[in-house]
């Protein structure tokens, strides 16, 4: 069961890369793509572990309608 996560994912991948050769892709031009991405997403990772964590990011209440004419 701990290996079923491995098999989706490779199930998903040939799936990604079957519709995009379908659509007319070619298949070395997908598989360079997926490799940028993950060297692009190792690298954000590798800068970010935890972006979940980042506390600029949060959603600060806007406080614009707070003012006695906004009513």
């Amino acid at each position: 069961m701990a290996e079923d996560w491995r098999a989706k994912l490779r199930l998903d991948l040939e799936d990604l890369v079957d519709e995009a050769v379908v659509s007319g892709v070619e298949q070395a031009d997908v598989f360079a793509a997926i490799e940028e991405e993950l060297s692009r997403l190792r690298r954000a990772l590798d800068h970010d572990p935890d972006p979940a964590d980042d506390t600029t990011m949060r959603v600060v209440d806007d406080p614009a309608n707070d003012w006695p004419g906004a009513t």
